[in-house]
């Protein structure tokens, strides 16, 4: 625990990626669980391991922001559920991790806390909304530490810093911090050194609640996870999903993975998916839907303290009319039949999880709206389709390094609630010695 601790301060002044750092806490329990270890009493098959938790995630005694101004200074008395079934194995909470506010982005920057910045070139974003975690995970602070992820925000920052990033299927993890327990695009999940150690924050915080109407009455089987080999295996491919303008650079490191892929055995086949923007363009929708609906009580009192990005989104939600908001269903319901078709065929899609390797830290959203001359989508992130079909688990697994240097990770989505299966491939492409 001191290491962990010791490397949380010696980075904090780089990268800015804590909110705050439990030091007396940490150190605290840790000296409790040497204590444990020496009576004979450990506690569960995490006892002594450090994790971070995201400031969107209420953690007892501890000041829980969600990146605003507009939280105050808000110590909730409880910590949400995941927090205490790691607690419940032996884990140690030692950190609060940065967010933008309300989680509202793709990069990791809020008024209340700054930039937080990439560890592999800190003039470049980490990524978000789960940057923070991303950077604990990737300095070496924590094995592991959670995210959220509603459009990419596990995923996206595993990416840009050369993590593992795992979207679980929907209610694989209660999810307990939002104000409806029927929202459907919303997963916790892990970002990790290694699939060793995403499988252990699965192995520990998977099962049903009563706190979370949709949690999966499912167990989840580590044991499944082992099985690493890829020969015989079938991955549709697909670069673009249809209608991104990818990197050439990441195109590249994408297609290096598959080659890699074939060599070890699987069956990689490129296929083609009619998807179009208006895939993005109406998740783009529902997200301000969801904002305006969940923190939009809060923009008369603070919005001239709120980043302007965040203002714009609540005002486009409060003016989505309910009928076009309904009708987001019928894309969706498009976008599992093409998905259910291509799962008779193949094990698993692969795609890039980002277009583009991690931007300058001054990037915005907004600036990846754009088109090409072809009319291709010049996005940031290739993630946000796999929430609008919750129930599919989605993988971000590294495979090395663009020209620019930077990381890039291979997307890997599996049938539905095969979160098991998912992590097996990426255990497989983790052992190609690619990242």
């Amino acid at each position: 625990m001191r290491e962990s601790l010791r490397r949380a301060r010696a980075t904090q002044g780089s990268f800015n990626a804590f909110v705050l750092i439990r030091d007396e806490a940490a150190m605290a329990a840790a000296r409790e669980a040497d204590a444990a270890v020496e009576e004979g009493r450990a506690t569960g098959f995490l006892h002594g391991v450090p994790f971070a938790a995201k400031d969107l995630t209420p953690t007892a005694g501890d000041l829980t922001t969600l990146g605003s101004w507009s939280s105050g200074d808000v110590v909730p008395t409880e910590s949400a559920l995941y927090v205490r079934r790691l607690q419940a194995t032996g884990a140690i909470l030692m950190a609060k991790t940065t967010t933008p506010e309300f989680a509202h982005s793709s990069l990791t920057w809020s008024p209340r806390f700054g930039a937080t910045r990439n560890p592999r070139d800190p003039s470049r974003t980490p990524g978000g909304s789960s940057g923070g975690s991303a950077v604990a995970v990737a300095t070496g602070v924590v094995p592991f530490a959670e995210g959220s992820d509603m459009g990419g925000s596990v995923r996206i920052p595993a990416s840009f810093c050369g993590v593992v990033g795992l979207k679980p299927s929907l209610g694989r993890i209660p999810m307990t911090i939002l104000p409806s327990v029927f929202d459907d695009i919303s997963h916790f999940g892990p970002l990790a050194r290694t699939i060793d150690d995403a499988v252990a924050f699965l192995e520990a915080t998977s099962g049903p609640s009563d706190e979370d109407i949709g949690s999966l009455p499912l167990t989840f089987e580590p044991g499944r996870t082992q099985d690493s080999s890829l020969a015989g295996k079938r991955f549709a491919l697909s670069v673009d999903l249809g209608f991104y303008a990818v990197e050439p650079q990441v195109e590249a490191a994408i297609r290096r993975a598959a080659e890699a892929m074939r060599a070890a055995g699987a069956i990689v086949e490129e296929v083609a998916l009619p998807w179009t923007r208006a895939v993005v363009d109406e998740w783009y929708e529902v997200w301000c839907v969801f904002m305006s609906a969940y923190f939009g009580d809060r923009l008369a009192g603070f919005r001239d303290r709120m980043d302007p990005s965040m203002v714009a989104i609540m005002e486009r939600g409060f003016a989505k009319d309910a009928t076009s908001y309904k009708r987001v269903e019928l894309l969706r319901t498009a976008m599992w039949r093409d998905m259910a078709r291509l799962f008779e065929s193949y094990d698993a899609l692969l795609c890039p999880t980002c277009a583009v390797t991690a931007p300058p830290v001054e990037k915005v959203d907004g600036d990846y709206f754009g088109e090409d001359a072809s009319g291709r989508l010049i996005g940031l992130d290739m993630t946000c389709p796999f929430n609008f079909t919750p129930q599919c688990p989605a993988l971000s697994v590294p495979v090395g390094v663009a020209a620019d240097g930077l990381p890039v990770g291979l997307q890997i989505v599996g049938r539905r609630f095969a979160d098991e299966s998912v992590l097996a491939i990426g255990r497989g492409v983790e052992r190609l010695g690619l990242g």
